[in-house]
């Protein structure tokens, strides 16, 4: 993964936590995918910058984090891992 990608994943996980609620977290990720989608990301960097995202998601500990850090790492974990979902179907 490049530079800027890794570089853009920590912005993006560090607005996921800074998050106000659910539905924030959900606008961030899909803002996200939008401008990858312009960028024309390829499917298999896109697929591991969504791995890598979940992996770093999964690092976080519930005892590290304010309840609505916590709340909003669990929704993007669960996005992303629909937005993992979808990218996999063939009618994609």
């Amino acid at each position: 993964m490049s530079l800027l990608l890794d570089e853009y994943r920590v912005k993006l996980i560090n607005n996921i936590l800074l998050a106000g609620s659910q539905e924030s977290v959900k606008l961030i990720i899909a803002d996200a995918v939008k401008l990858l989608d312009q960028d024309r990301l390829n499917e298999a960097t896109f697929d591991g910058f969504i791995r890598t995202i979940i992996k770093d998601l999964e690092l976080f500990s519930p005892l590290k984090k304010n309840a609505q850090q916590w709340s909003n790492i669990k929704m993007a974990k669960i996005y992303f891992h629909r937005l993992k979902i979808i990218f996999k179907s063939p009618a994609h």
